[in-house]
């Protein structure tokens, strides 16, 4: 599984066209090949997965049991909009207008990596989310992390 670093500005053209990064495109060899697909992400923003990725969601979302309501409107609600890209001859991927609108994205994106998948955020709204940080960041990481165990280095 392929884990993506880094945080990317970027603008969208008048077309919502939005020129992937090289250092992104660098990552992600499989992407010219495979394409990518994008999709809704819990929060307002949108969320980019390498075919091979999406694919092993989807494979996790086939085993779900179909027969309870919860899963079904789960599924439904995930995968709404999701949208194959492809990337064009000068490295750029069209943007779906319905999802550009659902994540209230303008011109200015950043792009996020988190481990297998790419989050797509208004700048405005990323910014905002980040200056939202914890006052005390060390005990938002011991409830998250703390109950992992002790890697044993000895």
């Amino acid at each position: 599984m392929s884990h993506f670093l880094g945080e990317f500005e970027c603008k969208l053209d008048a077309k919502g066209r939005m020129m992937l990064p090289s250092g992104l495109r660098r990552q992600m060899p499989e992407a010219e090949k495979e394409g990518l697909v994008i999709n809704r992400g819990f929060e307002k923003h949108l969320v980019v997965y390498t075919r091979s990725e999406w694919d092993k969601i989807m494979e996790d979302l086939s085993k779900l049991n179909q027969y309870e309501k919860k899963t079904r409107e789960f599924i439904r609600y995930f995968t709404r909009g999701a949208t194959e890209l492809t990337l064009d001859a000068a490295g750029r991927v069209l943007l779906p207008k319905s999802l550009l609108d659902y994540a209230e994205i303008g011109s200015d994106v950043v792009l996020s990596s988190q481990f297998n998948k790419i989050e797509v955020w208004a700048k405005d709204a990323y910014d905002a989310q980040m200056d939202n940080e914890p006052e005390n960041f060390a005990n938002l990481a011991e409830e998250v992390m703390g109950g992992l165990g002790r890697r044993d280095d000895d």
